[in-house]
């Protein structure tokens, strides 16, 4: 090879490599503009100061109360303003805004501001606690609005990229690839992860994540970290699953979802061979609710659910998702695997109980007082397996605690067994129980945490 054209060839290799990295400028330049900050207000206890129960005067314990925990002075007061940050994405040109749940769920006040520096207070129209979506609302028209892509195109190893507002630096750009798609993390059973390895750290939830298309493909949500910060583990929302839930929202303020009545657990390659499958799949169900839909179809403890509504249950994490977008009311076939044999059953599908905490149709991101979630309180019936396993005829579970509820002392697991001593028998009937009372009134909750019980003063205030 002549000396020339080998010095040549020498020189060309580095800009041909450079040629190959995906240039994101004007991705970042036309999307950019859809991408807002969100910056939230809320009131906090000071977490320096005792707290006591509210209780009125002539309360045997008032007195108690009074002595031993001091009174705030001028300079402390109980309640406080904190601020948190996040971001947020323009869906449409009239000020639809989607976000992550957990940004707003606890705000009193939410300001929006564009990168063109105009801020607007926004309302919440809806929010979903379980897949962590929140749509929110702004007074404004003609705004920039994402193009909307097809997560299922994703391709382990794509290039993908982040704008958010990381520890408060308003549209930051972060690149990088997907790591791996349908990825299943504790306690979410409803969201198949879109796993990269792009820079995402808090406050960049919310923000959306985009192919090299420009087309918003998820929502950045989480991340796995040790230390708060990033350490190459983030994971975002399918945006087909947002907008799927902020269709709902909008429409009618919450979510619906179905519910079948088992409680399964995964396949193990051991379990698979001493059932007789070919590989280790589907869903084992361990127990079945009684008088549930599943029960009424014919399902019974050690069967292997292969196939739902025609689609394939690969393990036991897709099962919820997959039962959850079905709509209740539906009669679908579930193929399930018995006695060595497959065999088809058709299940009528119920709804589940929803989130009513996540009910957030009202301007600050509160809920009405006058729902069933008021006094800070996410609520569900507990099924009868659950009952038995911790002995008890009734109660409801504590899934969420905040405000006056998470002040007095109830914690997110927490089962309400009794209202002054009269036993609680559904969500229903506690919400029914708890109308009954005065304005102010102290109540005795008596809570079972794990296998204790213990009474809680609770003060009977919608706010």
């Amino acid at each position: 090879m002549p000396k020339r054209l080998f010095l040549a060839l020498l020189f060309l290799a580095p800009i041909a490599a450079v040629a190959q990295l995906p240039d994101f400028t004007e991705l970042v330049e036309k999307q950019g503009p859809a991408v807002v900050n969100i910056s939230t207000m809320q009131s906090a206890r000071n977490p320096l100061l005792p707290q006591a129960p509210n209780l009125q005067e002539d309360d045997p314990f008032y007195e108690f109360f009074r002595r031993f925990i001091p009174q705030p002075g001028p300079g402390g007061p109980r309640e406080f303003q904190s601020q948190s940050l996040g971001s947020g994405f323009i869906i449409s040109q009239d000020g639809y805004i989607l976000t992550n749940a957990h940004v707003v769920e606890t705000a009193d006040e939410i300001t929006v501001k564009l990168t063109d520096k105009r801020e607007f207070k926004a309302k919440v129209i809806g929010a979903d606690r379980r897949t962590d979506i929140a749509l929110l609302k702004i007074d404004a028209t003609g705004l920039p609005a994402v193009k909307v892509g097809d997560p299922n195109k994703l391709r382990v190893g794509e290039w993908v990229l982040a704008i958010g507002s990381p520890f408060g630096f308003e549209n930051t750009v972060t690149a990088g690839i997907v790591s791996a798609k349908g990825r299943s993390l504790p306690q979410e059973n409803y969201v198949p992860f879109i796993q990269t390895d792009v820079a995402v750290n808090p406050g960049n939830s919310g923000g959306p994540l985009f192919n090299l298309r420009g087309e918003v493909v998820g929502i950045n949500s989480q991340i796995y970290s040790r230390t708060g910060g990033f350490m190459g583990l983030s994971f975002a929302i399918p945006i087909d699953v947002a907008n799927d839930i902020a269709q709902q929202l909008r429409t009618s303020g919450k979510v619906s979802r179905g519910r079948i009545g088992v409680v399964i657990q995964p396949v193990t390659k051991e379990l698979a061979d001493g059932f007789g499958l070919p590989r280790p799949q589907g869903a084992l169900v361990n127990s079945v609710e009684k008088g549930g839909p599943a029960e009424k179809a014919g399902v019974e403890p050690g069967d292997v659910i292969l196939r739902f509504d025609g689609k394939p249950v690969a393990s036991s994490e897709d099962l919820p998702r997959i039962v959850g977008a079905t709509k209740p009311g539906s009669k679908v076939t579930m193929q399930l695997w018995r006695n060595k044999t497959s065999r088809d059953v058709q299940v009528v599908i119920v709804e589940m109980q929803d989130d009513r905490n996540a009910r957030q149709a009202r301007r600050g991101g509160k809920p009405p007082a006058a729902a069933p979630s008021q006094y800070g309180l996410t609520l569900s019936d507990l099924a009868d397996t659950q009952r038995g396993e911790l002995k008890i005829s009734g109660g409801v579970l504590v899934e969420n605690a905040q405000g006056v509820s998470a002040r007095a002392g109830i914690r997110r697991g927490d089962v309400i067994l009794a209202v002054n001593n009269q036993d609680v028998k559904s969500v229903e009937h506690f919400n029914q129980m708890m109308g009954q009372f005065d304005k102010g009134r102290i109540v005795a909750l008596l809570i079972r945490r794990g296998a204790n019980s213990l009474y809680i003063p609770f003060r009977v205030d919608a706010n």
